[in-house]
């Protein structure tokens, strides 16, 4: 098995693949293609059209006799389905979760176009933005939604003889997360839900939530497990995710505890991190967004702030972190 983290696609186990974008930072997503008897299921597309066609075309050769007719969306971040438009079609399901689908429609590619187009944003922010987005080509994408969704705990799918179980555990990182679960080839595919390396995103919690989702991930017993972001790992890797999760949990209720305000929290669990295995993880600003979704589980009344001020934090946490360098 191949487990070098390299661009391109990995067979994994046999007619199983996992297309690896390193470094594994914003936008650089992962995908995965089971291919069966006839027919083969592509879990996840990628953040823009130019990328998703790259992986197609990279999955050419084992497609031109099983043809992709199910697409998996594992939740509603445009890196995970800004492609869909590239595979949708006659005879071709997409299938997510019913929260996803109704995520999808809050922010278009259209809505990030215009964000990373922004020339008039503060100069922090401006540089972030531009180095996150940048790389991304989000003009003339068509939004284009999951045709089946299921609210239930689980969906399985026959995929030319074999059985992919779809698995709802979310809400999590966002309303709708899904994993794919192969349970006679010991793969999961977990989209975001794993971040190898880099730092996970709370943007819907609640983080109990994303913990037991990791807890059941560990419980199925797969050898390898397809991170939304990052190298391929094993259960150390979904162990390593949770325990960060239940960190900055205890960390925040701590801090709410003692009466810090949410800014205060930030920088107190920052300077924490530092002294942990997480301190070399990347996207480490990615605490910000955490905090104030936390906060809003912990005080009814606390107004989160707008996706603006949010990256706004972000930037500045970054170019703090980057000695001004941005």
């Amino acid at each position: 098995m191949d487990r070098e983290y390299r661009k391109g696609l990995h067979e994994i186990a046999p007619g199983v693949h996992a297309y690896l974008q390193p470094d594994g930072s914003w936008g650089w997503s992962n995908a995965g293609l089971i291919v069966g008897d006839g027919t083969s299921a592509l879990f996840d597309t990628l953040f823009d059209l130019r990328l998703t066609r790259q992986m197609l075309d990279a999955m050419a050769p084992l497609t031109a006799g099983a043809p992709i007719t199910t697409v998996v969306n594992s939740h509603a971040n445009g890196d995970h389905c800004y492609g869909n438009e590239l595979v949708a079609g006659d005879g071709v399901e997409i299938i997510s979760a019913a929260a996803a689908r109704e995520e999808m429609r809050e922010v278009p590619p259209a809505a990030v176009a215009r964000l990373a187009a922004a020339d008039a944003l503060p100069p922090v922010l401006g540089a972030y933005v531009r180095r996150i987005f940048g790389p991304f080509q989000f003009d003339g994408i068509e939004l284009t939604l999951p045709t089946r969704t299921f609210d239930g705990p689980e969906l399985a799918v026959d995929v030319g003889g074999r059985r992919l179980e779809l698995l709802r555990l979310g809400p999590a990182h966002t309303g709708g997360d899904v994993i794919g679960w192969l349970p006679a080839e010991r793969v999961v595919f977990a989209g975001d839900l794993l971040f190898i390396g880099g730092t996970p995103i709370v943007w819907a919690g609640p983080v109990s939530n994303w913990v037991a989702a990791c807890d059941r991930m560990l419980g199925l017993g797969a050898e390898v497990y397809v991170p939304g972001h990052g190298p391929l790992t094993d259960a150390a890797g979904v162990s390593a995710v949770r325990d960060y999760l239940s960190f900055i949990e205890k960390g925040i209720r701590d801090r709410f505890a003692a009466g810090l305000a949410p800014g205060e929290a930030i920088a107190e669990l920052d300077a924490a991190i530092d002294q942990t295995p997480f301190s070399e993880w990347t996207d480490r600003e990615r605490i910000v967004v955490s905090v104030h979704t936390i906060w809003t589980s912990l005080d009814p009344d606390y107004q989160r702030p707008d996706l603006a001020t949010i990256f706004g934090g972000m930037a500045q946490n970054d170019a703090a972190r980057r000695g001004g360098r941005n």
